[in-house]
């Protein structure tokens, strides 16, 4: 929760830190990008530690990180210090906190068919998140403005270190990684995943899922300003989607118990490609905004399980947190160019039109390419792994 919401709040930024720096929307989008791809490079390295040492260090060390990014953003002045704060620091601090290192963590201790829903449940805890911390941080912005909001989120993130210490007090994951028999090592396995489609169709499906998502929670509160409407709208757009992503996800692991995983993927992307259509031909109020938010909110992050849960499937969980933290990494290269073209966008055209276009046409490219994935039906195992 602590670590998604603080991540998954900074568009709500991007316009008082343009004001104030004066570095431009391209440049600022340009290090949030930066941020959303390290997001993702930090989840299968922190995932492989995670994998060997255990998660408590991972989650203590990445909580640190991303407190002293927001704490430094409010004294950067330049291109590089902004993507060395919130491009790097907080980004690799939110990433070792995030799905890989907890999803990884906790489905080594459950049977198969629980891990689905518990994904679920670590998902809508990153959606609560979402829901908590945008309009909280949208009324500090208002009253106090931006800078006291910043660092009252990098306050907050430190609340991850006593619970790290609560949740993983006597845990066994670490020591139930190692005594799980193996004879592949992380290298090997990391090679036969790669050589296997199924894992490599996840990896695409993923990617439109980071352009998507990173292209939204960067660029929708400038959406919602060139259409006429204040920051307030924004805020509430964004805590919408993280509503109601509490309940797809929640949906997405319940799910995943009965059905087949890489239909559920095929349902959400497709669902999106809809849902982003009927968007552009409505008036641009703002009830078509939360309305709008609503409707992607469902799907926003519950692809996570369902991912999660077809690594899993696919080659068990002794390095679950290192192969799912891979596919992560190919999430948020879509998401570095679903945040750094939204920039590029608004500031040749002065609109994001030619983004919406190209997020309908990969989300159907990728209802299409879950198709193909090797998943057994539920209930059975999949001899490949």
């Amino acid at each position: 929760m602590i670590t998604m919401g603080a991540r998954q709040s900074v568009g709500l930024f991007v316009n008082p830190l343009d004001s104030a720096t004066g570095l431009g929307i391209v440049s600022i989008s340009f290090a949030l990008a930066i941020g959303q791809f390290m997001w993702g490079l930090a989840q299968p390295i922190f995932g492989a530690i995670a994998d060997k040492k255990g998660s408590y260090h991972v989650l203590v060390f990445g909580t640190l990180l991303l407190a002293a990014g927001l704490a430094l953003t409010p004294l950067v002045q330049s291109e590089w210090a902004l993507i060395l704060t919130m491009g790097i620091l907080s980004a690799a601090g939110a990433g070792a906190g995030s799905f890989s290192v907890l999803i990884g963590a906790t489905s080594g201790q459950l049977p198969l068919e629980k891990r689905a829903f518990a994904g679920g449940f670590i998902n809508a805890g990153g959606s609560l998140g979402q829901f908590v911390f945008a309009p909280l941080l949208q009324a500090i912005i208002s009253i106090f403005g931006w800078v006291a909001a910043m660092l009252t989120m990098a306050a907050t993130t430190l609340l991850t270190i006593p619970l790290a210490s609560v949740l993983c007090r006597g845990s066994a994951s670490s020591n139930a990684a190692a005594s799980q028999p193996s004879s592949v090592g992380l290298y090997q396995q990391v090679c036969q995943a790669l050589r296997n489609p199924s894992y490599l169709c996840l990896h695409a499906g993923f990617f439109t899922c980071g352009f998507h998502v990173a292209f939204l929670v960067t660029h929708l509160p400038g959406e919602v300003s060139l259409c006429g409407h204040s920051a307030s709208v924004s805020a509430a757009s964004l805590a919408l989607i993280g509503l109601f992503n509490i309940g797809g996800s929640l949906a997405a692991g319940a799910l995943g118990t009965r059905y087949r995983m890489k239909y559920i993927l095929a349902v959400m992307y497709g669902s999106r490609a809809i849902v982003i259509a009927m968007y552009l031909l409505a008036p641009k109020t703002p009830l078509t905004f939360y309305i709008f938010a609503a409707s992607l909110g469902f799907t926003w992050l519950a692809t996570v399980p369902p991912t999660a849960g077809l690594v899993g499937k696919l080659f068990g969980t002794r390095y679950l947190a290192t192969l799912f933290g891979l596919t992560l990494l190919t999430h948020q290269i879509g998401g570095f160019l679903g945040a750094w073209l939204g920039g590029l966008a608004v500031a040749h055209d002065g609109n994001y039109q030619w983004m919406w276009y190209a997020d309908m046409l990969l989300a159907s490219v990728a209802a299409l390419v879950n198709l193909p994935i090797k998943e057994a039906k539920v209930g059975e195992k999949l001899a490949t792994a």
